[in-house]
């Protein structure tokens, strides 16, 4: 039992631990703790599946929720490549009710290779949205659809990274299927596999991470972006018309604005509509907001997903 660790420590813990991270919008403040949800004490970590294939962007998905269950549905998104996506922060909608019996279980650390069988659901048992941080991991959920080697050294590292840092074991890390007798979820792998793995890995000290460099930022034509906001919409199958359209665009991308698959270099109507959000975000209201770059909220932008603005 311990107390949730800030949005900060959770980001700095999977960075030592060797998390190959992306950060998805403003994730340190998209939560369900609001409106007198509880958050905490923690007991333990998570693992889910997503129950998706592509085109579905699981990302997306969790972050935003369905009409039934609102996002965000987890902290992290593990997806096949191995990279865990940060949605979310506090409580999120993804462990629903289960079994006390086992809630005790990983609270005591007694958690072990025959665990409790879970005999209460999520309609029937206890909040666990309240006591786990939680993983979604991307696979169908068949037993079939693979679990690449890098997407499940990164579920370990995860894992690993919040063990670690609030002092638990291994047996702190349990799977949905094992926390609800209702769901099935994570299907392809052992869990208890998986806490072997987690727990040799705990008996070594992290790796050190390697000193960031420091790459020159790219740099963003203040005059040559707004010139393709201006003429790119009413030209939708014009060719790019200056590179620097895809930087923006993949900050907005990283804000959460706009889906990754429209960052392609062309300041359409999806980009103009991002943008425009983006300057809603800043306070901008009416012709202020109106998708077209300005200095300021283009400064604003690059300052936080690391470009320059030239004018």
């Amino acid at each position: 039992m311990a107390k949730p660790m800030t949005a900060a420590q959770f980001e700095a813990a999977l960075r030592a631990e060797g998390v190959k991270i992306a950060e998805v919008g403003n994730w340190q403040n998209h939560t369900r703790t609001a409106g007198g949800r509880p958050w905490g004490p923690v007991n333990g970590v998570m693992i889910h599946h997503t129950v998706t294939r592509r085109p579905t962007d699981p990302v997306a998905l969790c972050r935003r929720g369905h009409p039934t269950l609102p996002g965000p549905l987890c902290h992290g998104v593990i997806t096949k490549d191995g990279t865990v996506h940060l949605i979310g922060w506090g409580r999120t909608n993804h462990a629903g009710g289960g079994d006390p019996a086992v809630l005790a279980a990983v609270t005591a650390e007694s958690y072990g290779a025959r665990p409790p069988a879970p005999t209460k659901g999520n309609k029937d048992g206890i909040d666990g949205n309240r006591h786990f941080y939680g993983f979604e991991c991307e696979n169908l959920g068949d037993g079939k659809d693979p679990w690449p080697a890098a997407q499940l050294d990164a579920i370990e590292r995860a894992a690993t990274a919040l063990c670690r840092i609030h002092g638990w074991s291994a047996k702190s890390v349990i799977g949905h299927l094992e926390w609800s007798d209702d769901k099935v979820d994570p299907r392809g792998f052992a869990m208890p596999t998986l806490r072997d793995r987690i727990a040799k890995r705990l008996a070594t000290a992290p790796a050190k991470p390697k000193p960031p460099t420091s790459p020159t930022a790219p740099v963003v034509d203040l005059s040559k972006i707004v010139a393709a906001a201006r003429r790119d919409p009413s030209r939708p199958s014009a060719p790019v018309s200056y590179p620097g359209v895809k930087i923006v665009e993949q900050a907005l991308v990283k804000e959460g604005l706009l889906t990754a698959s429209l960052a392609d270099g062309h300041y359409g109507t999806a980009t103009k509509k991002a943008y425009a959000a983006w300057q809603r975000g800043l306070g901008y209201t009416g012709g202020d907001a109106d998708g077209i770059p300005g200095p300021s909220s283009l400064r604003a932008l690059g300052t936080r997903r690391g470009f320059t603005v030239t004018p």
